[in-house]
């Protein structure tokens, strides 16, 4: 899914007496210990690789509307699975936001990726069924092709058996090469499955091997702990969180999206998504991706380097103070563009497609001067609600022009600013989930020196289908995440 997806995947050095062990337990739950790697330089030189252009799934339905999500593939978190009797091993990425699970075929024999990895081998399995449907997933950065085949599929002491999965012939993208990762296993809604495969927890909750039609993130954030963190299957660890989880209805299956509500900086509403913005939870994106009127906001609060645009400026310098007045006129904030001439109105709508992003075109035209001029109204009827003067709303407006989110997507800020950074918060049913400056900016390491990056980047969906937030590890990791299929629901409570 979307995804402007970094492939921010880590080194595995394991063998079989590696501790990313995963295990039943006593208690009932399916565990999953996750592994991570501690970012670098490298990492992000690899994940920029990955984001040419946004990820889409082919759910190979006529009638399937699928959406396209910032396409990092970015997780530094993985885990092993076992495929075949007896169990062949495969390091894989627990995705959220795609619903397939694939690793590298033997007969995939004209991909450098595929013999830099574990190949899966059916002639050693003897629980293998043909099934031979062919089959290919597209990523921004390039695709997997190959043919479905079924078998059973070992996490921790539990099988799931004649499991459809694919076998990958051909990996595309340089990022699978670079990835030390073999496969992934997607955890997404069936309705964004590639050949109507369903989804291990599907598989799970048929075969009756769940206590619990739930399954459960706990991320660890913490650079130097051993442990990554844990998957569970079943239930929810309650040593992972800290009081209740708030739980919010599944708004759209196939992507685990719901409803949300602002972004607050310090308290303050950025606007934009004042009256709801749609939302997807995705453990396979390492940021937090949004509109770029908001993370604009969020850069200037945070003192994050962006880009200088020189048409945004030149917007609010000649028609600042007349969107200023239109607005402080009470005029429909949607009609504002149209009236200043920046836009097309057909008297019921605007003919512009929503915020598009203004940093990643070449030939800036009216298309672009229409987007800038819509964030301005976000940004000025915003001031205008804290009652600044006009010189300060303008003032602010082209300050935020220069807080522009990079191209390159990240935005580096001051590692000795950390602790002088404001508090972000997302509103989920009408209640507050805080971000401190500690958990929203991502440390690298870049030559034996650290480097901070904004964990916001830019990322713009029209509507009908946005504006859209990804969620990723870096609210996850804040925040311990049920996944509850069984109800179609998503609980959120803060990790411990």
């Amino acid at each position: 899914m979307a995804k402007m997806h970094l492939l921010l995947v880590t080194t595995c050095l394991w063998a079989l007496s590696c501790a990313l062990l995963l295990h039943a337990s006593s208690d009932g739950f399916l565990r999953v210990n996750l592994n991570k790697k501690r970012l670098d330089k490298e990492d992000l030189t690899a994940a920029k690789l990955a984001q040419q252009g946004n990820r889409l799934l082919k759910t190979g339905s006529s009638d399937s509307d699928p959406v396209p999500l910032v396409d990092y593939l970015n997780t530094q978190y993985y885990g092993v699975i076992g495929l075949g009797s007896p169990p062949q091993n495969f390091t894989v990425i627990f995705d959220t936001g795609s619903s397939n699970l694939w690793v590298p075929s033997a007969k995939c024999y004209f991909s450098i990726a595929c013999y830099l990895h574990s190949r899966y081998n059916s002639k050693k399995s003897s629980s293998y069924k043909a099934d031979g449907e062919t089959c290919k997933i597209t990523y921004g950065s390039g695709a997997i092709s190959g043919f479905f085949s079924k078998d059973n599929v070992l996490v921790g002491d539990l099988v799931v058996k004649n499991q459809k999965f694919i076998e990958a012939t051909r990996e595309t993208s340089v990022t699978f090469i670079i990835g030390k990762f073999d496969g992934i296993l997607g955890l997404g809604y069936p309705e964004i499955s590639v050949g109507k495969a369903p989804p291990i927890w599907q598989s799970m909750q048929e075969q009756e091997l769940l206590a619990d039609d739930v399954f459960s993130f706990w991320l660890n954030r913490d650079p130097d702990a051993s442990s990554g963190g844990e998957l569970v299957f079943g239930g929810m660890d309650p040593k992972h969180y800290k009081g209740d989880h708030t739980y919010v209805p599944v708004s759209r299956k196939g992507y685990w999206q719901f409803n949300m509500g602002d972004l607050l900086i310090d308290g303050h509403s950025t606007g934009f998504c004042a009256k709801g913005c749609a939302a997807i939870v995705d453990s396979g994106t390492s940021l937090l991706a949004g509109p770029t009127a908001i993370v604009a906001q969020v850069n200037h609060a945070i003192g994050a380097e962006g880009i200088i645009s020189t048409e945004c400026k030149e917007v609010v310098s000649e028609y600042g103070e007349m969107i200023l007045n239109l607005l402080i006129a009470q005029t429909d904030p949607q009609k504002v563009c149209s009236q200043v001439g920046l836009c097309m109105f057909d008297g019921k709508r605007s003919v512009s497609n929503g915020i598009e992003s203004v940093v990643d075109k070449e030939n800036l035209g009216s298309d672009a001067m229409c987007s800038v001029c819509e964030m301005a109204v976000v940004w000025i009827e915003n001031q205008l609600r804290e009652n600044k003067t006009k010189e300060l709303i303008l003032n602010y407006a082209n300050q935020l022009c220069e807080r522009l989110p990079s191209p390159n997507g990240e935005s580096t800020v001051s590692c000795h600013q950390i602790s002088k950074m404001p508090n972000l918060a997302f509103t989920i049913a009408n209640k507050t989930f805080i971000l401190t400056p500690e958990q929203y900016i991502v440390k690298l390491e870049q030559g034996g020196q650290t480097v901070c990056i904004s964990g916001f980047m830019a990322f713009d969906i029209p509507p009908p289908r946005g504006p859209l937030w990804i969620l990723g590890d870096v609210f996850m990791g804040a925040y311990h995440t049920v996944f509850d299929f069984g109800k179609d629901r998503i609980g959120f409570a803060k990790s411990a």
